[in-house]
């Protein structure tokens, strides 16, 4: 399993609605995608912003690809998120994840 990384800042007030975006606009395409195996999105205040950590979990660097495109750590960020985001990584990270338990994640 591979973990891409990004990360991004906005304000306080736009936070709740990146937040939608990426549950409404975002979530549902990449679940559609072969190889797609979920996301966490965490967040947390910075002085005077929002720091937004997402991670997409991959079944396989051809699903990322397949995803992103021939440069597969180019940020991939429509122009209605970048409008709810003051900054953002323009590449990402990517790990193997070597080990992980999820036993019956929930947010909140």
């Amino acid at each position: 399993m591979i973990a891409r990384f990004w990360s991004a800042h906005t304000t306080p007030t736009l936070a709740d609605a990146y937040l939608h975006h990426f549950e409404q606009v975002v979530q549902p395409p990449l679940q559609r995608l072969d190889g797609f195996l979920g996301a966490t999105v965490c967040t947390r205040p910075v002085p005077g912003a929002v720091e937004i950590v997402v991670t997409t979990y991959w079944e396989s660097f051809a699903a990322i690809d397949a995803f992103a495109g021939v440069d597969r750590e180019a940020a991939v960020v429509t122009a209605e998120a970048a409008a709810l985001l003051t900054d953002f990584d323009k590449r990402v990270r990517h790990y193997e994840v070597a080990l992980a338990d999820f036993p019956q994640i929930t947010a909140g």
